[in-house]
């Protein structure tokens, strides 16, 4: 079940202008450059994007960058401090006439999953107490993508990584809850495969004054393992199966934006993946796969009877 659309009807009614251009130096099948291209072709061009140090660093290889927006690149801890500046300048100059009002920028932090919920969370969370009016995009390969695929607090139960090679022992961190916890305006999951719902939640958070935080699934072909051609059918695959919950938070208030009626086993979406392929081969790890599943069947016991109250 999804919820009625007020902007888009479908993917013919997204905007045709691109502000990324094809040819980066990134990985195919990068799932977070998919979403960084849908999110930048809705919230429109006059945008700074505050790049924390991850995998959309290889975007810009000096002097070429394939965004035609401005950029400025921040270590792993800082992009909401650098957003808080660039907002605060921008801010300044327009109040001073030094600088055209309808010359304004969306300023954009895009940030990683390990910069999100670990090392830039303090500053995050800081923008987000201050009222920041910014917004934030986290690509989440739930690892240390750019450095070997280390485990990050994003990685899930039971997933290979470069650090955890029998499987992650714990769940990750849920950082639309502890975002949702600040009492910021609007915070989001969005997902590549369903570009319509993306476009959707940019227009209803345009009009919020304050922080905008979105979090989208970014499937990784060399971190997961799997063909750069079955990225989306994974991104799919991921909200079908429930694992990857589309939902929104306006002012606390949580709804899901589609409710998967018949959800598919968990193994669909597992099995494809090498960085999963140990819970299969050479023998079955029934625990842990019914591990995951219970998890998933909980999360959407409780969000339906909540949804229904």
């Amino acid at each position: 079940m999804k919820v009625t659309r007020e902007h888009y009807r479908s993917v013919k009614d997204l905007p045709s202008a691109e502000f990324v251009a094809p040819g980066s130096p990134l990985c195919a099948g990068c799932g977070g450059l998919t979403t960084l291209r849908l999110f930048h072709k809705v919230l429109g061009g006059k945008v700074v994007v505050v790049n924390a140090a991850g995998c959309m660093t290889l975007m810009a290889t000096y002097p070429f960058t394939p965004l035609r927006s401005s950029w400025l690149y921040t270590t792993m801890a800082s992009p909401s401090a650098g957003a808080q500046g660039l907002r605060d300048a921008l801010d300044i100059l327009i109040e001073s006439g030094r600088l055209p009002a309808d010359e304004n920028l969306e300023v954009l932090v895009l940030a990683g999953d390990g910069s999100t919920i670990d090392m830039g969370l303090s500053s995050t969370s800081g923008a987000i107490h201050r009222g920041l009016n910014f917004w934030y995009l986290c690509y989440d390969n739930e690892a240390y993508g750019n450095t070997g695929f280390q485990a990050s607090p994003a990685s899930p139960l039971g997933s290979l990584t470069a650090t955890s090679p029998l499987g992650t022992p714990w769940s990750k961190k849920d950082i639309f809850e502890i975002w949702r916890s600040h009492r910021p305006p609007y915070v989001a999951t969005i997902s590549p495969h369903d570009a319509v719902d993306l476009a959707e939640k940019i227009e209803r958070a345009r009009p919020l004054c304050g922080p905008k935080l979105f979090v989208s699934l970014a499937t990784c072909p060399p971190g997961w393992g799997f063909e750069p051609a079955m990225g989306d059918e994974l991104a799919k695959l991921a909200i079908e199966t429930g694992i990857w919950p589309l939902k929104e938070a306006t002012d606390g208030s949580i709804r899901h934006t589609f409710i998967p009626e018949h959800r598919r086993p968990v193994e669909a979406y597992l099995e494809p993946q090498r960085r999963y392929r140990h819970l299969f081969h050479p023998d079955r790890r029934d625990d842990v796969i019914a591990a995951i599943q219970a998890a998933v069947d909980r999360y959407w016991d409780a969000a339906i009877a909540s949804e229904r109250c």
